[in-house]
């Protein structure tokens, strides 16, 4: 998953008068979702699997990706608000705030997972030793995240241009280097780490473990949704948003797969490190082609994309959160409560507080690959909701209101939708199951951390907010911010 601003899921600004809409091309709007979609963070994950990595992209592209991205662009042509208010008008509004919530709360997990991702790529220009450190990365997390806080809360708008940076500094030059490094290994006659024959196409079944880290494919394949929005940017919307998502997919997937690939060429996958993958392909390959001096270059340019994914995150789904709260009074006014630059402040620092606590698991959990993939499922786990709540919306919405305009109608959306669901439903028990790489520890355990996760941040405390709020919460009229601090 790539930073993701979610200009879907604020409310539009009450504006006396709108400019005209931009037009977009549908090569353009391709463009876009694939810089909000494609990382280069998942690849350690489906490279252990090998050549199979193909086969595991390509389930949750057709029947994940593709769904999800059909159906929002109906409900984004049709309803503006994002993901509330889509829910809202199809279900109700506390599971709209629910769904809202699930989006915003999941970044409580994302956060420690991508960090950790960080520091384990740091840790290759200090002392790749670290990598493997519970104490370091825990650090390492709670710096930079309180680093990012600080900056976010002081309203800078070079934020916005932070994401399209991250994708070409961090994400398509080392993407692209990797691959063709690992062409010119093979091409010089050097072994694969993992055998690239036909019989390798499918993943070994081994019992249900074996294809628990396609769960996390989900997660990488989110966030097709929020650039669903400009579906009516577009000049023949019905012909060329499907267009636009395909070739979307297509360059994804090539993100996806090939430096996946790459990464299982040179690395055995017993010896692969969920965090530290990446940079240890780098480190084989510049050690191969005697190149060392690299390292830390590559280092610091998939640092860079993951930083500014985090100061994206953090200007996105908070103010989403803020924005719905303070017309509802979901949210109690202290967490509705601006800076002096229009920051939800209280919401980021309450937030930092959880994700520090969070963060000692790395310090706790002895195998930091476990506890990266642990918040990882966790992530995944919440987000679903999401996407389970947007799929019924949707069939609902096409019953109820089949008459409301729409600048796009998905083709067949009630078998996109069951399709969606199912797959959403399967990834959500398969995330139960323990990866057949962590196999020595607890079942029970790693059963309890998850569901445990997924309860509280996702039913549990959405529901408390609920439950006890008053109608004094509702503060959308107080300290509204600009529209300079919208951007």
């Amino acid at each position: 998953m790539s930073s993701i601003d979610t200009p879907a899921d604020v409310p539009e600004p009450r504006a006396a008068t709108r400019p005209a809409p931009t037009t977009l091309t549908w090569v353009t709007l391709a463009l876009m979702t694939t810089a909000s979609v494609a990382s280069l963070r998942a690849a350690p994950t489906m490279a252990v699997y090998g050549l199979a990595c193909v086969f595991l992209y390509l389930v949750p592209a057709i029947v994940f990706l593709l769904p999800t991205a059909l159906v929002s662009a109906e409900l984004a042509s049709g309803w503006n608000g994002g993901v509330y208010r889509w829910v809202s008008e199809g279900l109700s509004k506390p599971l709209g705030f629910l769904a809202v919530w699930c989006q915003f709360a999941m970044t409580i997990f994302y956060y420690p997972s991508l960090l950790g991702f960080v520091a384990s790529t740091i840790a290759y220009i200090i002392d790749p030793a670290l990598a493997s450190s519970g104490p370091y990365t825990a650090i390492v997390i709670v710096v930079l995240y309180w680093s990012g806080v600080w900056v976010s809360s002081r309203g800078t708008k070079a934020l916005a241009g932070l994401a399209s940076g991250g994708l070409i500094i961090g994400t398509l030059i080392p993407g692209t280097l990797l691959v063709v490094l690992g062409m010119v290994f093979l091409g010089q006659g050097n072994p694969s780490a993992a055998p690239m024959t036909a019989s390798n196409l499918l993943p070994q079944w081994t019992g249900l473990a074996s294809l628990v880290l396609i769960v996390n494919n989900f997660l990488s394949y989110s966030g097709m949704e929020m650039n669903a929005v400009h579906v009516s940017s577009l000049k023949d919307p019905p012909r060329e948003y499907p267009k636009s998502m395909f070739l979307a997919m297509g360059l994804v997937l090539l993100i996806f797969i090939l430096p996946a690939l790459a990464i299982s060429w040179v690395v055995p996958a017993d010896q692969l490190s969920l965090t530290a993958g990446v940079m240890q392909a780098f480190d084989a390959f510049f050690e191969y082609f005697n190149i060392g001096w690299l390292t830390p270059i590559a280092a610091v340019a998939l640092v860079s994309a993951s930083l500014a994914g985090m100061l994206t995150w953090l200007a996105g789904p908070s103010k989403g959160l803020l924005e719905i709260s303070r017309q509802e009074g979901y949210l109690p006014p202290f967490l509705q409560k601006l800076n002096k630059n229009g920051i939800q402040q209280n919401i980021l620092v309450t937030q930092g507080i959880v994700t520090t606590v969070i963060a000692l698991g790395y310090a706790l959990i002895p195998n930091v690959s476990s506890a990266y993939w642990i918040f990882s499922v966790i992530t995944t786990q919440v987000y679903l909701i999401v996407y389970l709540l947007m799929f019924t919306a949707a069939i609902r919405l096409r019953k109820t209101q089949p008459d409301h305009p729409r600048g796009y109608r998905a083709p067949a959306l009630r078998v996109l939708c069951v399709t969606g669901l199912l797959a959403s439903l399967a990834a959500l028990f398969i995330g139960f199951v323990p990866s057949s790489q962590f196999g020595s520890g607890s079942v029970w355990a790693y059963i309890a951390i998850v569901g445990g996760g997924l309860v509280i941040l996702g039913f549990l405390i959405p529901w408390a907010f609920l439950k006890f709020r008053k109608p004094s919460w509702r503060t959308a009229d107080a300290d509204v911010p600009s529209e300079g601090d919208r951007a």
